[in-house]
């Protein structure tokens, strides 16, 4: 007599990412199969909406005595004993469909992640275990992949969740971002609810990063080739749940996604460098084009630090609890002294390439942890200094070390500053929605502006007057470097004059603005882009202005 609660709600061919494909053994797949059938009548019977928790309770400790009985005739538990693989795994399962019988919501990350341990990393084990696989990097790698499918699989079925059991495992904390549980899910809601998506995206994002390298820590070439269409298949999802929405529509993988990921698994997937690289140019920033006046070994490692500051960046402005902002900014410090994805891995290729210290990586989180705050003041000019030094010091100090000019430090550090000004005077308006404002208090003060509401403090007339100063100090800047760019070699600082030539106009375009209400964000042209572009390319030269 089994307990399922019925026939199964899906077979091995219908889940979203490969299970005992023929890409296994055909001395293995059964067993893998065996396992499949176990968790599938666990996850049913968890899932069930027509048993009641304490019904659902009573079948798992079914479950669990069949496991322990060799001579049970559970049909769930009987291919585990015949096949002697995937017991122990199978019991740490059920810890998870138990807590999917009786818990509907879930309070933060940290909460969602200690529940994927249970639900979906001894998958993972099992395969590895079955293969004869003890790499502990392949063992790290792979509980990072198994967390992020499972997370996904969770976003994907929003909606099925809370419409069919009344779960949702998005946690509580992360929703009440958009206004809470019902606003949500409300379909007209999609700008706040986009934005925590995203968030959540990146986070599954990193995990896969940290799964990169799986397929190239095992040494069994068939595993390896399906733990390279699953990564192929979680990008291709996440890249899907990127564009769509899941409350408004089912966000699912095309037949040709499959196919292409097939067709890939010999490859072991992308290098640490490539995954890099996607990100830079996914987030089609200006300073791309300064990168691209360098080649080889230099690109690389400017992309890494690039990117890092990216990530620690979305960080701090994700939408995401402060909470939980200060702990995964934790974690990228933790990753500075052991990299543990694809990104820390490369920009510590990069710092032991070009002698980058780890004290400006570190600036840099620092200075992401203030804007990780609800919100942000920067009390006089002594703090923004230190302000300045983190976030943009910190790039430019890293930056002329790439370039092959490490004696250009000082002149790094001071450019930096400079840029960090036009962002500040560039992005007034859009960090006050985030209660951030970076004048410094003490010279708003002298222009006659209180502290108070971002929006109110931007609006008073002496805001614009507190602005002029620093954009003088920003001219000042540029002046000072162009002055510097003679006692250095010029060919090794192109990137830098590139980035100076480009935001100098920014700073020009605001100066004309003026920096009273309206303001509207100045952009560089399609024509000053191609601008520089040929300057990368030296095709043309860099003038002053």
């Amino acid at each position: 007599m089994t307990v399922a609660a019925g026939p199964p709600s899906r077979d091995a061919g219908s889940e979203n990412f490969p299970v005992a494909s023929l890409l296994l053994a055909r001395a293995l797949r059964p067993k893998v199969l065996g396992f499949y059938r176990f968790v599938r009548t666990a996850d049913d019977i968890a899932d069930s909406a027509a048993l009641s928790p304490e019904e659902k309770l009573a079948r798992l400790d079914a479950l669990e005595r069949a496991i322990d009985d060799a001579a049970t005739d559970e049909p769930a538990a009987r291919p585990l004993h015949d096949s002697g693989a995937g017991t122990t795994e199978a019991r740490r399962m059920l810890a998870a469909f138990r807590q999917d019988a009786t818990q509907l919501r879930y309070a933060d990350w940290a909460a969602l992640e200690a529940y994927c341990a249970s639900s979906a990393v001894p998958v993972g084990r099992m395969l590895l275990r079955l293969h004869g696989e003890e790499d502990p990097q392949a063992i790290a790698a792979s509980d990072a992949l198994c967390t992020a499918l499972q997370i996904l699989n969770h976003l994907q079925d929003l909606v099925p969740d809370r419409d069919g059991i009344g779960r949702i495992y998005l946690p509580e904390s992360w929703m009440a971002l958009a206004g809470g549980e019902a606003a949500f899910f409300d379909p007209a809601n999609a700008v706040p609810r986009r934005a925590v998506l995203d968030a959540a995206l990146d986070r599954i994002e990193e995990r896969l990063e940290a799964a990169a390298a799986l397929p190239r820590r095992i040494a069994s070439r068939r595993l390896a080739m399906e733990a390279t269409v699953t990564l192929a298949l979680a990008r291709r999802l996440l890249a899907r749940l990127r564009a769509g929405d899941p409350v408004t529509g089912r966000v699912a993988l095309t037949k040709a996604d499959f196919a292409r990921a097939f067709a890939a698994a010999p490859f072991r997937g992308p290098s640490d460098a490539a995954l890099v690289r996607a990100r830079v140019n996914a987030a089609g920033s200006s300073f791309s084009r300064g990168m691209s006046a360098l080649r080889g070994e230099r690109r690389r490692a400017l992309w890494a630090v690039y990117a890092f500051c990216r990530a620690v960046d979305d960080i701090a402005d994700g939408a995401l609890p402060e909470a939980e902002k200060h702990r995964f900014l934790a974690e990228w410090r933790a990753r500075l002294d052991r990299p543990d994805c694809a990104l820390s891995r490369e920009l510590a290729h990069a710092r032991a390439g070009f002698a980058l210290p780890i004290e400006e990586c570190a600036a840099m989180i620092a200075g992401m942890e203030t804007d990780a705050a609800p919100s942000v003041r920067i009390a006089d000019r002594a703090a923004l200094d230190l302000y300045c030094r983190r976030v943009a010091g910190s790039v430019g100090a890293m930056s002329v070390r790439i370039f092959g000019a490490p004696e250009a430090a000082a002149f790094g550090l001071a450019l930096g500053r400079t840029l960090q000004l036009v962002n500040i005077l560039r992005d007034m308006d859009e960090d006050a929605t985030r209660d951030r404002v970076y004048l410094p208090l003490d010279l708003l003060a002298a222009h006659g502006v209180e502290d108070g509401p971002a929006a109110r403090m931007l609006a008073a007339p002496g805001t614009a007057e507190a602005a002029r100063t620093l954009a003088a100090e920003a001219e000042a800047g540029f002046a000072r470097a162009e002055r510097e760019l003679r006692d250095f070699d010029a060919a090794a600082l192109l990137p830098a004059r590139i980035m100076m030539w480009g935001y100098r106009r920014l700073l020009d375009r605001l100066l004309t603005r003026g920096f009273g209400p309206p303001r509207t964000r100045p952009r560089l042209t399609a024509s000053e882009k191609a601008r520089m572009a040929a300057f990368a390319l030296r095709l043309a030269p860099v003038g002053a202005r």
